[in-house]
């Protein structure tokens, strides 16, 4: 493909670089962004060899390498071994999501490997016996149908403090606020918390239903370096130095989407340095609760200030929408009167039969026929993976993949999506716009077609990473 110098390009890329702020190359970086967002530069379009564009705008050719690997990593353009940098086409963008899905939204995808879903068990059976068991109890019934407190019934909060505690972290039933999921959970809790314009941290690749529910909020959101324990303490003391920050979202154990579990030195370091500054903690365990002798909570570390968060949606049934706040005392009201504020209160027919199930062991034995199949799951796939680097838990329900150079995410899920076969790459959980670690995640929970279909999606999804997508694979040939 020729290229074909633009005059509107190089004015718009030397205004750029005069008028610009910042390093140089980010300055160059984001001219050529502004050439592909206004139609400058078009999808598919080649851009200069770097000596060319560097001797045309004066500067080095080490700059213009550093501008292009910037627009390759925010997935802007694609490098081509041997063929040169191109605008990535706009079949193959994928811009950030307006939110995030729960539901599939397209009935000619055979193989979701996107989203991490409860795997059904049981539950239809259990759920009819308890209903009929709940249709004699008239008094029960009655109770039911009438409006609740706003933290939810004393009977239900006790059972969610008995869902929420193991080891040496007993939680409190005066502290549990009832929720409808632990999405609604997270939702209140920033409403009742934070402030439009306050600044909140968190792992630079957090849960998109955070970042879906700040950017409702007009909340800020800083993201933190993270290594293979999820986030770095340094980057919180950082950041906390210099920025005003209100609070830390974090999920230490079973992150999503990296599976990092915290040690405990890290989690007393992150529990010193919150202290030290004064913010406030919440933690998500939605995904932690399928971990086999789960670590303690930071909230154990740090009770005065310390908001636990905790469901039955990955673990029991997700339609059930039953989840739990666990706050210090002098937080329940505000957060209750979030939940007065969002939905009144939280729907007392399921917390019923959540509190039934917690009380009776059925919420724990479902819980632990979840994690045995989502071991066997992992057993059934993980061999196929055996070249590549990747990272999970026996307890976690996905692999979070790198994707080797010089392939980019944003590529293989492009090629799997025409092979019917979905993954989340980086881009959904990243917190910003820097640089994006090229890594997917593919979750075993949600396999309708059975074991051979889920063995066929993660076949495929490893031939794509070992060989390449397939329009490389034709350029090779």
């Amino acid at each position: 493909m020729p290229v074909k110098s633009n005059i509107d390009t190089i004015s718009i890329l030397e205004t750029f670089l005069v008028e610009g702020s910042g390093l140089k190359y980010k300055r160059l970086a984001q001219g050529i962004e502004e050439s592909i967002r206004n139609g400058t530069l078009k999808p598919g379009a080649k851009l200069p060899p770097h000596r060319i564009l560097a001797d045309k705008l004066g500067i080095t050719p080490g700059t213009v390498s550093r501008a292009y690997g910037e627009l390759e990593r925010m997935g802007r353009v694609v490098a081509r071994v041997g063929d040169g940098t191109f605008v990535r086409e706009q079949s193959q963008e994928r811009p950030k999501e307006m939110g995030f899905r729960n539901f599939v939204d397209g009935a000619d995808v055979c193989n979701d490997m996107s989203r991490n879903m409860h795997i059904p068990g049981n539950e239809v059976e259990l759920l009819a016996r308890s209903l009929r068991q709940l249709s004699d109890e008239s008094e029960c019934l009655r109770e039911l149908t009438l409006y609740a407190p706003d933290a939810g019934l004393p009977r239900h909060r006790q059972a969610g403090a008995t869902w929420l505690s193991h080891d040496e972290f007993h939680a409190q039933a005066q502290q549990v606020v009832c929720v409808n999921g632990s999405q609604h959970g997270l939702l209140v809790v920033l409403m009742a918390m934070l402030r439009a314009g306050d600044t909140l941290v968190t792992e630079h690749l957090t849960y998109p239903g955070l970042i879906s529910a700040a950017r409702l909020l007009g909340i800020k959101v800083l993201g933190l370096d993270m290594d293979e324990e999820g986030l770095l303490p340094e980057s919180l003391e950082e950041l906390c130095r210099c920025n005003r920050v209100v609070a830390l979202y974090c999920t230490p154990t079973l992150q999503n989407p990296s599976t990092a579990v915290m040690s405990l030195a890290r989690r007393q370091e992150i529990a010193r340095i919150c202290r030290a500054h004064n913010l406030f903690v919440i933690e998500d365990e939605t995904h932690a609760v399928l971990m086999r002798q789960r670590p303690l909570p930071i909230s154990h570390l740090l009770p005065e200030r310390g908001i636990l968060i905790g469901g039955m949606s990955k673990a029991v049934a997700a339609g059930l929408r039953v989840g739990y706040v666990h706050a210090p005392v002098s937080m329940v009201g505000r957060i209750s009167a979030s939940v007065r504020n969002s939905c009144w209160m939280a729907t007392p027919l399921p917390l019923e039969l959540a509190s039934r199930w917690i009380q009776d062991g059925t919420a724990r034995t479902l819980l632990t026929q979840q994690v045995a199949e989502i071991e066997r799951r992992q057993s059934l796939v993980i061999d196929l993976l055996h070249t590549l680097t990747y990272r999970t838990h026996p307890c976690c329900p996905h692999v979070w993949v790198e994707v080797p150079a010089p392939w980019r995410a944003i590529e293989i899920e492009h090629d799997l999506r025409k092979r019917q076969h979905l993954i989340s790459t980086a881009e959904a959980f990243s917190v910003g716009r820097g640089a994006l670690p090229q890594y997917i995640r593919a979750s075993v929970s949600n396999a309708p077609g059975g074991d051979q279909a889920l063995r066929e999606g993660f076949a495929a999804l490893a031939d794509v990473l070992r060989n390449g997508p397939d329009e490389a694979r034709t350029m090779r040939t």
